[in-house]
């Protein structure tokens, strides 16, 4: 399918009225057993923790690591590249931005840098389910990880996968949580590269890890490039998943990834609102999109949130995800509070989001079972009737 940049979108169905439109409080959102399938470890953790690792491994940075850590805002790229869009992106700087802005992947880079042991990478995952749980009442989560760095490569990938998973067992014995690691696929490097990371994924099978996901700026690798990566990694029976039409103002992106890379999701997906046929084609497929509203680039900030309700409205499947919530900040308590605040969706609507999230997580069926029972056990009565639109 190719996609038409200049394309019209369809008017957007009636909003739901009656009992869908009911109050969604605060305690209401917060009682629903959340799941969160599009999260970056290194975009979780605290900087409480980052200026500790980043001071015993005396790092040298330009301000101190909790200054930093409030000034991250990655600026946007060619504003030329975004002046035609169906939601105009905003070309200019928001209002309270930082005098001196840290982008997200410098900031990751001095993470990374500051991680140099087992522990070190066992302590940020089970904060990462602390926060989650204990901010969100989030049940589930899936979290991307990186290349092992190369003061880490004594530990291997199987050592470092080893170390993720431990901090995830800490997390099910404390918290009653599930988990599950997706590799990251560096868009920025080659499809090579990307092959031999699905290898060692496939050499080094583990219960905790679940799939791969194609990250990092769009603009920096098409999905065409990792093609055999992810045909290996379908061959090994892996979840899927790409950043797609993120920073790109394309829809076929998404089509490429769902029908080349043969994804199980989109991660992002705000410009398949470029082309009417790509939202027909999505919409009928039932493809699932993690959506953030929340982004380091926070002149993006009004867009994504104006994005995010054109593809609710326009009936796509969406789901909230917190990203990077350490580091911009938020939580996927906040993301569920923006969509019935900003983003208008109903009760229903929400309640769809959440048993979403469960239909699409990468976990045994047993598991999912059990996490859509305590959905349902918590929306119960509470949940008023009408259909959910978008399934």
């Amino acid at each position: 399918m190719t996609a038409g940049a200049e394309a019209t979108i369809a008017a957007p169905p009636s909003r739901p009225e009656g009992p869908a439109a009911a109050p969604v409080t605060d305690e209401w959102l917060r009682a629903i057993p959340k799941v969160d399938l599009h999260c970056h470890l290194i975009g979780t953790v605290r900087g409480s923790t980052f200026a500790e690792l980043a001071r015993r491994e005396g790092l040298e940075l330009p301000d101190d690591p909790e200054r930093i850590w409030s000034d991250i805002n990655s600026l946007p790229p060619d504003p030329k590249l975004y002046e035609h869009t169906a939601i105009p992106v905003p070309q200019g700087r928001a209002p309270g931005e930082p005098e001196r802005s840290y982008s997200l992947f410098q900031t990751s880079m001095w993470v990374r840098d500051v991680l140099r042991t087992p522990d070190d990478l066992s302590r940020i995952v089970y904060e990462a389910f602390e926060d989650a749980h204990e901010m969100s009442g989030t049940s589930h989560l899936e979290l991307f990880f990186d290349d092992v760095p190369d003061h880490l490569a004594r530990l291997g990938f199987a050592g470092s996968m080893e170390a993720y998973a431990e901090g995830i067992r800490q997390a099910e014995r404390d918290f009653g949580m599930t988990g599950r690691m997706i590799k990251g696929i560096d868009r920025s490097l080659s499809g090579e590269h990307a092959l031999e990371q699905v290898r060692q994924v496939v050499d080094n099978p583990h219960e905790y890890l679940a799939g791969i996901g194609l990250d990092n700026l769009e603009t920096a690798g098409p999905p065409e490039r990792f093609a055999d990566a992810y045909r290996l990694a379908g061959e090994a029976g892996l979840g899927r998943t790409a950043h797609s039409s993120e920073h790109v103002p394309s829809a076929q992106n998404t089509i490429t990834c769902l029908d080349l890379l043969g994804c199980d999701r989109i991660d992002h997906g705000y410009y398949v609102l470029e082309d009417q046929r790509v939202l027909d084609d999505v919409r009928e497929r039932g493809t699932v999109f993690t959506v953030g509203s929340t982004t380091s680039r926070r002149s993006w900030r009004p867009w994504r949130r104006a994005s995010i309700r054109a593809m609710l409205e326009a009936g796509l499947a969406v789901t909230p995800c917190s990203d990077d919530p350490g580091m911009f900040p938020t939580t996927l308590q906040n993301e569920y509070e923006i969509m019935r605040d900003l983003n208008g969706a109903t009760r229903d609507e929400i309640v769809g989001m959440a048993r979403r999230a469960v239909d699409a997580a990468w976990l045994p069926a047993e598991d999912k079972a059990e996490l859509a029972a305590k959905v349902e056990a918590a929306v119960g009565d509470a949940e008023p009737t009408g259909a959910v639109r978008s399934a």
